[in-house]
């Protein structure tokens, strides 16, 4: 392989990745994607459901990729009461659940629409810096070293990120902000198409069971578990296994696929830009820490990351100064709500069984049109004035 350079290197080719590509692209600058795997999209590791409002916002259009359009959601206590939220309500996982390979490569096709180029099985090993200034990054292709030099380097390798700290971003995070995730799907079962389903408690240490539903018969079935509750994977598997096996709904049911890894349930990253690079998405703890969900965060970030990715060539301006434009826009857009999931979760987790369903026993007695602490404070203060004061510091 020979050398290569661009205006805009991006480094994964997830949603966050191909959002960024797309936008650069769209408004002019050279962009040039590499993904370290062979297929966009592949292997799948999420749960598939996504909300729908924001689509609009990045120039998402509904496609082949949608399995379901769900009413809403359903969030069942350790004893099993459950409360309804309709999808506009739910959060960010609730709306539609899809086919995520199909969904990631329809990204791509965008992106590379507008211009930008891709390279598969390219995987970055290293940056490069040239006083400082992160200038490109060294890549293998099938075992073949080269360099791509860029303008700016995009950031977009997943929660997994090695980019970001090669150029001397801190991405560092603990065990209580990561989540082991385990999903299977499944076969011959008994779901609901009407929605997608939460269930809590200490069934699921620190996180929950989702059934997201994919068709009749047909679900994702997954459990995420706070790591610092855990050993591991295998005891994260044996939480899944032990809820299903007390279901009959899923007993009964047939495991077609599994798939596993780690979500960040952490605060974003303090710093999001530097001299020649950004990092978005994933990589940039902009998961939602309470749901766990980071598509759309990561696709509202990458329109943003792109377009001032773009407008630095076009300036001829890399600093760090300048790509801060990326950093004050996204946190406009989306920090106050991650920080605010962030203290949410936090809490959740040190409640019990029996405060969960005090709780949820309060939400499902009243139609909440829209979830906000007020309104769930006010609904908890009216049926369990007992456990208001565990809420306390959410005045």
């Amino acid at each position: 392989m020979q050398d290569l350079k661009t205006d805009v290197l991006v480094i994964g080719a997830g949603p966050a990745g191909s959002m960024t590509a797309k936008w650069a692209a769209k408004q002019g600058a050279h962009v040039l994607v590499i993904e370290k795997r062979q297929e966009i999209g592949s292997p799948v590791r999420c749960g598939e459901g996504m909300s729908k409002d924001w689509l609009p916002e990045v120039g998402i259009k509904p496609g082949k990729w949608i399995n379901l359009e769900v009413e809403g959601a359903r969030i069942f206590a350790p004893n099993e009461t459950v409360f309804e939220i309709n999808e506009k309500s739910a959060g960010n996982e609730v709306g539609y659940v899809v086919e995520r390979d199909g969904f990631d490569k329809a990204l791509a096709i965008d992106a590379a629409n507008a211009g930008a180029e891709f390279l598969l099985k390219t995987a970055a090993v290293g940056v490069l810096k040239d006083g400082g200034r992160v200038v490109g990054a060294r890549v293998k292709q099938f075992g073949e070293p080269f360099e791509i030099r860029a303008k700016v380097t995009i950031a977009a390798d997943g929660f997994e990120s090695q980019v970001g700290r090669w150029a001397g971003l801190s991405t560092n995070i603990s065990t209580r902000d990561m989540d082991s995730c385990l999903q299977y799907r499944m076969t011959n079962v008994d779901c609901d198409t009407r929605y997608c389903d939460f269930y809590l408690g200490k069934i699921a240490p620190g996180g929950y069971v989702w059934i997201f539903p994919k068709d009749q018969g047909l679900a994702n079935v997954g459990i995420g578990v706070q790591l610092s509750k855990i050993t591991g994977m295998a005891e994260a598997r044996k939480y899944l296994d032990d809820w299903i096996a007390k279901h009959p709904a899923y007993a009964k049911g047939k495991k077609i696929d599994m798939v596993g890894g780690g979500v960040s349930i952490s605060p974003p990253v303090k710093q999001s830009a530097a001299d020649g690079i950004m990092i978005v998405g994933d990589a940039a703890r902009m998961i939602d820490p309470l749901t766990g969900g980071g598509i759309a965060n990561g696709c509202i970030a990458g329109k943003i990351c792109g377009t001032v990715a773009a407008n630095s060539v076009h300036a001829g301006d890399f600093s760090k100064a300048f790509l801060d434009r990326y950093d004050r826009g996204w946190r406009a857009r989306l920090e106050e709500k991650l920080y605010r999931n962030w203290l949410a979760k936090e809490k959740l987790c040190t409640l019990s069984d029996e405060i969960f369903n005090k709780l949820v026993d309060a939400l499902s007695t009243v139609h909440l049109q829209k979830l906000s602490v007020h309104n769930i404070l006010k609904a908890v203060r009216d049926k369990h004035p007992e456990i208001t004061q565990e809420f306390a510091e959410f005045l």
